[in-house]
């Protein structure tokens, strides 16, 4: 079962003293401000009246699942930003920010008068990250910035699935994780220039695009080579053989890569073939890709005469890179989570506790704890109105 935790308030970590002002929706942003709280920075939601971050809707049996993990850490205030009261609010949690976190649509907080101009007038070291589809400039800067169209636009969906099938999509909100994750390394790099090289505040313009497209690497070196993109090939590899998942005698699978040359002899006198290190075939890695699927059924055949537990076994003793596929369900009582504490299980007032990953890294000399859960719609917003000072507090809005 996965480590159980409980919530210590008074806990600080590494961001310990940084404020961030999250007006985010969804994904990408809420991604970049989760990762700042888990490190200890007080991430304040400012959300809208009566209804919230649109990540509230995402729910599962009619629990806010994915809320409940992207925003534990984090505060929430339910104001309306264009009446006189939640913008002075806003402006005045501003001037005690360090970090403003957006993604609407390119040019809306200057139409509401809140673009970065009015911002860094009034807190010239505020770093602003500002989160769109496909960047504050260029030609596209105002279309629809959905991550599923970036994903099919980037060139990862094209990469990925079978020859003989269509691309495939990724089954979760890639694009916008994996620009959180940039922003949340940038919005660092810019505190650290403030803090320790004088720079001023400054905006980072974070598409959803260029880092999902960021993840391919070299496949436009590649292109400008051979001419051609290169093709899906399913669960292999265009570059090493052998790699593939494979199906066990019980219906499991097991992954296993041969990308080095001892590693691909090594599993060819596994499965009882030595001969095969000879082969013309397959006697170097750039044989083995040519052939890979005929290499593929020699190494299916075998395991497939064999349980998940003892392919495992067997290349496991023989020092084979080979490892089981696993659902989440099986990742819940499995001994390497549990070792490693990757997953934890956290107090939940709809579950009693609810599982989630674990803050990642693990710092040594400043841990980042789990502070609290995630608020619900508009917890905070008197005790941030006590903490700014502002006249004629009003009751807070909670969901």
């Amino acid at each position: 079962m996965p480590h159980p935790l409980s919530f210590t308030p008074d806990g600080r970590g590494p961001l310990d003293g940084v404020r961030v002002v999250d007006l985010s929706r969804l994904v990408a942003g809420n991604m970049t401000t989760h990762v700042l709280a888990d490190y200890g920075a007080d991430v304040i939601k400012i959300e809208r009246p009566g209804k919230g971050d649109d990540l509230r809707s995402w729910r599962v049996e009619g629990v806010e699942v994915f809320w409940k993990v992207y925003a534990r850490n984090k505060r929430s205030v339910a104001v309306d930003i264009h009446d006189a009261e939640g913008r002075e609010l806003l402006l005045r949690l501003v001037d005690s920010a360090q970090v403003l976190v957006e993604n609407f649509v390119p040019g809306t907080l200057e139409r509401w008068g809140l673009g970065p101009d009015e911002l860094l007038a009034r807190n010239p070291r505020l770093v602003i990250l500002r989160v769109s589809g496909w960047g504050q400039s260029g030609p596209w800067r105002l279309r629809p910035g959905f991550g599923t169209l970036v994903e099919a636009m980037s060139g990862w969906a094209f990469m990925n699935g079978h020859a003989d099938k269509p691309p495939t999509l990724p089954p979760l909100a890639m694009a916008d994780m994996v620009a959180g994750l940039y922003g949340a390394a940038a919005v660092l790099a810019a505190l650290r220039a403030v803090e320790q090289g004088g720079a001023p505040g400054q905006v980072l313009d974070l598409s959803l695009f260029e880092p999902i497209h960021s993840l391919i690497g070299a496949e436009a070196a590649q292109i400008r080579l051979t001419g051609a993109p290169t093709p899906r090939a399913g669960n292999q590899s265009s570059h090493t053989a052998p790699r593939n998942v494979y199906e066990c005698a019980d219906g499991a699978y097991v992954a296993m890569s041969g990308s080095m040359q001892s590693m691909a002899e090594r599993i060819f006198d596994t499965i009882g073939r030595p001969e095969l290190k000879s082969d013309p075939r397959f006697v170097d890695n750039a044989a083995r890709v040519a052939h890979r699927d005929e290499l593929d059924a020699l190494i299916g055949a075998f395991i497939a005469t064999r349980s998940q537990a003892d392919n495992l076994a067997l290349f496991e003793a023989a020092g084979v890179t080979v490892g089981p596929v696993c659902s989440v369900l099986d990742l819940l009582d499995h001994p390497f989570v549990e070792g490693r504490q990757a997953i934890v299980e956290v107090p939940d007032e709809d579950l009693g506790s609810m599982p989630m990953p674990n803050i990642i890294p693990r710092f040594s000399a400043t841990p980042a704890p789990f502070r609290r859960p995630a608020p619900a719609l508009g917890e905070h917003t008197e005790e941030l109105r006590r903490e700014l000072g502002m006249a004629h507090p009003q009751p807070a809005e909670v969901s």
